[in-house]
């Protein structure tokens, strides 16, 4: 299955530009101006980079954190928890989506030097196949229901919202999406059908594959920093500069949430993302190990630096376009699907009314 998918699946962009085209289409369809459907598209290009450099902040410093010594001794000693290689792989499956409700690249960053940490153990006969695929269980199934929920974050900051959705949805705040009980319940459905799933499908011991019947490399990268060559490095590796920028942000992090309450204050990207940058700054402490982190950490973003500013010429191109009838294509789409469940269209769900 995988050879299949890398195959044939392109990369993700191509559907994020198919959708493009298709949305452009459909309004082209209704009788909108070709004229109103290219501005539209144009404008709503830039309606997303506020929104699409707070993603990619979460996914820079989410990356940062993970990879930083603290944390990678941290996971180290999470490693020796589990007995078995069955228990191994559950195990990483729960933590890659107890990680993801917090930050979704955090997760993926976090699990998989778990994974690596897990597979150095001699006495632990894991499957390194199906630790893999278990740390992907967060960003492939609870990340959206998590904090750094990019729908969710969207809707409860106004500055990220495009004025086309702005003025149909307003701001829904985290309290009226995934701080909902129904939102949680949902939550722990899919991380126990998950961690079951992790379980009966891991191989038994007799025909799990470790990382080095497989010949992976699992040894550790050095986290030594190369000696100073130059006097102009010296604040580079000095922590007094990490330990002020800290204070600051600690606190204007503390008035934040002394002032608008947790809910509030987490809900804001602005507030999230500065809570993992001065996190991150703390956890490797000299400025030069946080900017090769951050470098390191970048390359990850393109998709996200592409690809948001396409969804926000969607959404334009779905709500400000007219049609011949004086509607847009997402007026026209939300009428199809209340057509669908009403009791008029389809005499078969008469007998449930």
């Amino acid at each position: 299955m995988t050879a299949w998918t890398e195959r044939w699946f392109p990369d993700a962009f191509i559907f994020t530009a198919v959708a493009v085209i298709a949305v452009a289409l459909g309004a082209l369809l209704i009788g909108a101006p070709a004229k109103s459907v290219a501005i539209s598209f144009g404008t709503g290009f830039w309606s997303l980079i506020n929104f699409t450099m707070q993603m990619a902040i979460i996914v820079i410093i989410g990356y940062v954190v993970a990879s930083s010594p603290p944390v990678k001794r941290f996971i180290d000693w999470l490693a020796s928890v589990p007995k078995t290689g069955r228990g191994a792989i559950v195990y990483v499956a729960f933590v890659s989506m107890l990680c993801s409700l917090l930050n979704w690249a955090l997760s993926l960053i976090f699990a998989g030097l778990l994974v690596r940490s897990l597979a150095r153990r001699i006495d632990l006969k894991m499957d390194y196949r199906a630790a893999g695929a278990a740390a992907y269980l967060g960003i492939g199934s609870v990340w959206a229901l998590g904090i750094s929920s990019s729908a969710a974050q969207l809707q409860a900051n106004s500055a990220s919202l495009p004025k086309p959705i702005m003025q149909i949805t307003g701001v829904i705040p985290f309290s009226e999406t995934i701080f909902t009980w129904q939102s949680m319940l949902m939550c722990l459905i899919i991380v126990t059908l998950s961690l079951l799933i992790a379980y009966l499908s891991a191989p038994s011991e007799a025909q799990s594959q470790t990382a080095r019947d497989l010949g992976v490399d699992t040894s550790n990268e050095s986290d030594a920093l190369p000696a100073r060559e130059r006097p102009g490095e010296w604040l580079e590796y000095s922590p007094v500069i990490t330990v002020l920028i800290a204070a600051l942000g600690i606190g204007w992090l503390w008035n934040e949430f002394a002032t608008k309450g947790f809910i509030l204050g987490i809900s804001n990207l602005n507030s999230y993302n500065f809570l993992f940058f001065v996190l991150g700054l703390l956890l490797h402490w000299r400025p030069r190990r946080f900017l090769n982190a951050v470098a390191k950490g970048v390359p990850a973003t393109a998709g996200i630096l592409i690809q948001f500013p396409l969804y926000g010429g969607i959404a334009a191109m779905l709500t400000e376009p007219k049609g011949a009838a004086g509607f847009s294509l997402s007026h026209d789409i939300a009428n199809v699907f209340v057509g669908l469940a009403s009791k008029d269209s389809y005499p078969i769900f008469m007998g449930i009314y």
